[in-house]
């Protein structure tokens, strides 16, 4: 059982700058490690089959709450903290236009460069709090896998909670995932072990935030999925 540690609020501007230094050294070592920790050398079929996995199991599954009878041909999709693409392009296969962020410039680079012959993929830089950097669009669907998970902060998570409700359309979805384990013995600036959320918080969460919390799974699990319906 993982014992509770108090974590004194850090810094969100140095946080911040913390987690781009953080992810971009993690992908100069090897960024398909960091995304998908499940084997360290993989080739480039193998990382996007596993990525298409994600999709298949996360989305092919629950398209109904995802396109809610939208054609996904029609429909322009977030992601957010798209790495090296691993999921991108398994999105862009899928959907009509999709936007993808991350904090990591160096994750960035090795999506564009993996993704270059997907016309459809718009890749940018963020800076770890908002979505400032996006096109003045709205979305039709948000997504975000093994992302959140590593964010040390309640606040940065729920600041882009607040940033999604501002770009989705009403009445969509934002599916993603977040750490529902009890906070492990971590630093309070750790970038791989994030903040944690119980089932209570989430829900809170998605209502200060203009959400409807419809569905969750796995609360108390690494794995804690939230379908979060824009009001």
């Amino acid at each position: 059982m993982f014992g509770k540690l108090f974590r004194r609020k850090p810094d969100a501007k140095q946080l911040e700058e913390k987690m781009r230094l953080d992810w971009d050294q993690r992908a100069r070592e090897n960024a398909r490690f960091y995304v998908e920790t499940s084997q360290s050398d993989w080739s480039d079929e193998q990382f996007f089959a596993s990525g298409d996995q994600s999709i298949a199991e996360d989305i092919l599954t629950d398209m109904q709450n995802v396109c809610q009878g939208k054609d996904p041909k029609t429909m322009r999709v977030l992601e957010i903290g798209c790495g090296a693409g691993r999921v991108t392009r398994g999105l862009a296969a899928i959907f009509g236009e999709v936007h993808a962020v991350d904090i990591s410039s160096e994750m960035i680079r090795q999506a564009r460069q993996a993704l270059s012959d997907r016309a459809n993929v718009h890749l940018y830089q963020n800076n770890g709090r908002d979505l400032a950097v996006l096109p003045e669009v709205q979305f039709d669907f948000a997504y975000s896998n093994i992302v959140f998970q590593h964010i040390p902060s309640r606040e940065i998570i729920e600041g882009y909670i607040r940033e999604v409700a501002r770009v989705l359309k009403p009445g969509t979805l934002f599916k993603f995932q977040v750490q529902g384990v009890p906070e492990v013995n971590s630093p309070a600036d750790d970038t791989w072990v994030g903040a944690s959320f119980s089932e209570a918080q989430a829900k809170e969460m998605a209502r200060r935030n203009g959400f409807d919390p419809r569905y969750s799974i796995g609360a108390g699990e690494q794995y804690f999925w939230l379908w979060y319906f824009k009001k």
